[in-house]
């Protein structure tokens, strides 16, 4: 029983001991207040605004059919480039039961208007000859024949084009065969043999076969935030990280800024387009995403210390950091200095302190 006395009494000392050791450990760390030291030196700031957008074609457009009908062949595959007038697809007609027995009909109408016609400005001249009607009768009847041909000539181009899908007795060579209007690579093709088309008209917007769009004039398009628009300007120069280019940066210069801002997510955003510079020898592809740094203004080789060590005062018109003080025990001194340009990280310091210098840091204070 003594002997177990006397255990538990040692095991009671050593741990007094060890309490009292980390306690006095402990005292002396927070008497250095947890402070640190930052030297001040030299570097480079970048003041810029962030846009968050695509790469994209300058300009892309749709092409849709005049006429309706069946895609018979689809000439072109996603990636192929092209020159205006290329066929890209060839449509054939599928007129319904009734729009064929239509045009027949409209043919037969205007067949017999024009046969009346002719007759009628037959007997007028024939009547003119004998003295019994006047030129003028003549001009009229002559004139309704016209209008009569005319018409005629209009429902048999009807009848061929619904019937064969294209129109021969016209110089304008209308037919099923859908051609590029432009030069371009093809972007999408959203329609294969078989597929039904609807006509572009103006009461209907029609069905899209293709997009095509030139690959050798690309843009960044994106988006910039409120609080940044108001430093842009026309020609600011930007670097653009490409999200499929992680080593690559593209550069360029801002060629537009939206006047009128949309609403997203509940942020207000203005539209920006960067047009890239000549010469880069980088392979874009149209929508690849992006995000581009504009550079408002850039320094370098000036002293500079992190912000977060800057404290402000009378409304941000006054900045202060905290030096080391002369002797070791005594609090840190306030030091008022003068900033200039900041990247959000680190800042600039025109005036107050020098290469080398030391900055005091304190620790984040605790939440409770």
């Amino acid at each position: 029983m003594g002997k177990l006395i006397k255990v538990l009494i040692g095991f009671a000392i050593v741990a007094a001991a060890a309490t009292g050791l980390y306690a006095w450990a402990s005292a002396g760390k927070k008497g250095k207040d947890g402070l640190t030291l930052v030297t001040a030196e030299t570097g480079s700031i970048t003041e810029k605004a962030l846009a968050v957008g695509q790469i994209q074609p300058r300009q892309k457009f749709q092409v849709k059919s005049k006429i309706s009908g069946i895609v018979k062949v689809a000439r072109v595959e996603i990636g192929d480039a092209v020159r205006a007038g290329d066929p890209l697809f060839e449509l054939v007609p599928d007129p319904t039961p009734l729009e064929v027995t239509e045009v027949d009909r409209r043919v037969e109408s205007a067949k017999a208007v024009h046969e009346r016609a002719l007759t009628e400005f037959n007997r007028a001249k024939e009547l003119q000859a004998q003295g019994i009607v006047a030129k003028s009768e003549v001009d009229i009847k002559r004139e309704s024949y016209e209008l009569a041909k005319i018409a005629l000539n209009k429902a048999e181009q009807d009848r061929e084009l619904t019937r064969k899908g294209r129109v021969t007795t016209t110089e304008t060579g209308i037919d099923s065969i859908i051609r590029a209007p432009a030069a371009g690579t093809i972007l999408t093709r959203t329609v294969n043999p078989g597929d039904p088309v609807v006509p572009l008209t103006s009461y209907q917007p029609g069905t899209e076969l293709a997009t095509i769009a030139d690959m050798s004039d690309l843009v960044f398009k994106g988006t910039v935030d409120e609080i940044d628009v108001g430093k842009l300007k026309f020609g600011l120069p930007a670097r653009i990280k490409v999200g499929a280019l992680p080593t690559d940066v593209v550069t360029g210069k801002v060629s537009r800024i939206a006047p009128q801002a949309q609403q997203k997510d509940g942020a207000t955003l203005f539209d920006v387009e960067i047009e890239l510079d000549p010469g880069q020898k980088f392979t874009l592809r149209a929508g690849y995403s992006a995000n581009a740094d504009l550079i408002i203004r850039e320094k370098k080789d000036v002293l500079t210390i992190p912000e977060r060590l800057v404290s402000f005062e009378d409304g941000g018109k006054k900045a202060f950091v905290e030096i080391p003080a002369a002797d070791p025990k005594a609090q840190p001194k306030r030091l008022e200095v003068k900033l200039g340009i900041s990247d959000g990280l680190n800042v600039e310091v025109v005036e107050g302190l020098k290469k080398g210098e030391k900055v005091v840091q304190r620790p984040p204070k605790e939440i409770s």
